[in-house]
């Protein structure tokens, strides 16, 4: 298997799972949660239905469309370069990204007129704004992202596996 093909496969199953399981959340808080009361997990930590129009901490709720857009574009660019990169770690970082942000933009088609719906979050952590899986998957991903850069630009070039073979 040659390292693009290994590459996309890590990026679009790690997307696929990602996205995959953020609507079958989702789903399961939509019937469980929505109009009940919330369910304490553990001290801090509850499930309790609501949806979000805008972005991170309720940010642009009036704007859908340029969370949809930014969604839209950002997925093209990992999509295109799915087969471009060299650490797997990389590869599963943008899978995660790209399955937080397909779940997300889902909801948004889902549950309202065009790409205008509000998205479903149902996990509540004290002081944080209530999220979803979707969310956990783009912040655990960027995190990675940033932590393999920061490792890439400690190694000299020619030591990274596949740097040599253009």
């Amino acid at each position: 298997m040659t390292r693009g093909v290994r590459s996309a496969t890590w990026l679009f199953g790690i997307a696929a799972a990602v996205t995959l399981l953020d609507r079958l959340t989702k789903v399961w808080a939509e019937h469980v949660l929505r109009g009940g009361p919330p369910v304490e997990l553990l001290p801090g930590v509850r499930l309790v239905f609501t949806t979000n129009a805008g972005g991170a901490f309720s940010i642009g709720g009036g704007s859908p469309l340029v969370f949809v857009t930014a969604t839209v574009v950002v997925s093209a660019l990992i999509a295109v370069t799915a087969w471009r990169h060299d650490r797997v770690l990389t590869s599963v970082a943008l899978g995660l990204v790209l399955g937080g942000a397909l779940g997300n933009l889902a909801d948004r088609l889902l549950r309202g007129p065009g790409f205008r719906g509000h998205v479903v979050d149902f996990i509540d952590i004290g002081p944080w704004p209530v999220f979803n899986l979707a969310d956990s998957a783009i912040v655990i991903g960027a995190i990675l992202l940033a932590w393999t850069g920061i490792r890439a630009k400690r190694e000299p070039a020619l030591e990274r596996p596949g740097a040599d073979d253009g």
